[in-house]
């Protein structure tokens, strides 16, 4: 699914923290700026999903998340990496992110081309690749499905773990699994922003502990308003624009976000 953009974001200058109205840059906003002017890329995620044996939802969430900040992380993307180009031009402009889904040979097709491969506790696998323009999807890809990602959770999931990130989605959203991994993709991204180089390592080196988890309702209005990144959707697939998706809320030892408690 695609999904492309949040609110609370970073400056223009790449520096954590900001507002939309402070940073009229931000590749996180509703309305066009001149980022839209830029060439668009997107950031192709793909999930594995066999017939026989589909993943849990929330397995499938959290491990996209995951990718995304693998991907962030990667020596590749950074500096001269050799994918460090196409993860600029990706975040010069909108902030897109598309999760196809694959099985079989699709998916061994999609492991042959180049990108990174994440695996969940639950065994689900989500593969990563560098950002593609919007309109240049290698063909492998580009066959791929966006529908049929719907995706349940045999049991409730657990309690999220309070000393690592927590994705809260929003409780009142009714949303595909693979929007849902975009939008926590789109979280996760934003809670790696605000983090010191110091702080992006010892997440990294922890292997990026977080969890994914729908809100309580009577809990979601103060989240929107505890000054922590909120994604906040453009509105190209299945919710109005504008609607918040996702907050992220920092756990205590790997994200201290702003506001977090």
């Amino acid at each position: 699914m695609t999904s492309d953009d949040t609110s609370t974001p970073r400056p223009a200058d790449g520096t954590p923290g900001g507002s939309a109205d402070s940073t009229p840059e931000s590749p996180f906003r509703t309305e066009p700026t001149p980022r839209d002017e830029a060439p668009q890329f997107v950031l192709p995620l793909v999930v594995r999903i066999e017939r026989a044996a589909p993943p849990a939802r929330t397995d499938a969430l959290e491990t996209a998340a995951r990718a995304v900040l693998v991907m962030l992380a990667d020596e590749r993307s950074l500096d001269d990496g050799a994918w460090a180009q196409a993860m600029r031009d990706w975040q010069d402009a909108r902030i897109r992110k598309v999760v196809r889904r694959a099985r079989g040979a699709e998916w061994r097709r999609a492991e042959a081309l180049e990108g990174i491969t994440v695996t969940g506790p639950a065994e689900t696998q989500v593969r990563v690749f560098p950002p593609v323009p919007l309109d240049g999807w290698p063909k492998d890809l580009a066959r791929l499905q966006v529908s049929g990602t719907d995706l349940d959770d045999p049991e409730p999931p657990k309690d999220p773990d309070p000393s690592a990130p927590v994705l809260w989605l929003n409780p009142d959203l009714d949303m595909t699994a693979g929007k849902a991994m975009a939008q926590a993709g789109h979280g996760a991204q934003l809670a790696w922003w605000e983090l010191s180089d110091a702080d992006r390592k010892e997440w990294r080196d922890a292997g990026f502990p977080l969890s994914v988890r729908v809100a309580d309702r009577a809990r979601w209005e103060p989240l929107t308003r505890a000054g922590l990144p909120v994604v906040r959707d453009a509105g190209f697939t299945e919710i109005a624009p504008g609607s918040c998706t996702v907050v992220a809320e920092g756990g205590r030892r790997f994200c201290p976000l702003p506001g977090a408690h």
